[in-house]
């Protein structure tokens, strides 16, 4: 295997799942149902793998697990949407980042995983408020989610409901977890098919780098 560049990537991840607001899986605790249908999603604000640049790129996970993953009861399914604006090399980047292979907060994250379905280059549309007031993610035919952040009667004016130093961050240590409610949250791929709208959502940035 040749040697891993140094490699850098922050931006927006956000998710949508099959659990009752707050998701307990943020909490290292097991899903509401004891199982959980969710996606992730992936938004790189800037990024670089060596030379070559992954500014604006998106990557979506479709997964499914069963059990308390943070404790080692289970490993997750997953299927994996690459940004198809990404040319061959960016493609290959962004595949040793995210399996782990690369290092980083992502080799920590590959563990979990126990079966991979697939990968499948798409069109990805993102958006994220400036101010978290929502999020959302499109795969036209195959994932489509929109979520409101989380608010309620005593929440102040413009303010959000947010989560320090969450024992299960999906996003790694100290990053702020903004709660919101997934309005639409569809899937169709991977031979998986939900309609989970109406459940947990929750907005983290991710700031990783490697290989060490």
């Amino acid at each position: 295997m040749a040697p891993i560049s140094p490699w850098h990537v922050d931006g927006d991840w956000f998710d949508a799942c099959k659990c009752n607001v707050p998701c307990p899986c943020t909490f290292a605790q097991p899903p509401t149902s004891g199982d959980c249908d969710g996606i992730m999603v992936y938004r790189i604000r800037q990024g670089h793998y060596g030379e070559i640049s992954l500014n604006g790129l998106n990557l979506v996970g479709v997964v499914h697990f069963v059990g308390n993953i943070w404790a080692g009861e289970t490993k997750a399914t997953l299927g994996m949407f690459i940004d198809r604006r990404a040319d061959e090399a960016q493609r290959a980047a962004l595949q040793l980042i995210w399996s782990g292979q690369a290092g980083g907060f992502p080799e920590t994250f590959a563990r979990q995983i126990g079966k991979m379905l697939g990968i499948e280059y798409a069109p990805i549309d993102v958006e994220v408020a400036h101010d978290l007031a929502d999020w959302r993610a499109q795969i036209p035919g195959r994932v489509n989610t929109y979520s409101e952040a989380l608010t309620g009667p005593t929440t102040p004016p413009g303010k959000r409901v947010q989560t320090l130093n969450a024992p299960g961050s999906e996003t790694g240590p100290g990053m702020v977890a903004t709660w919101g409610r997934a309005i639409k949250h569809t899937v169709e791929a991977f031979g998986f098919k939900w309609d989970w709208g109406g459940r947990s959502s929750k907005h983290i940035p991710f700031d990783w780098s490697g290989p060490s």
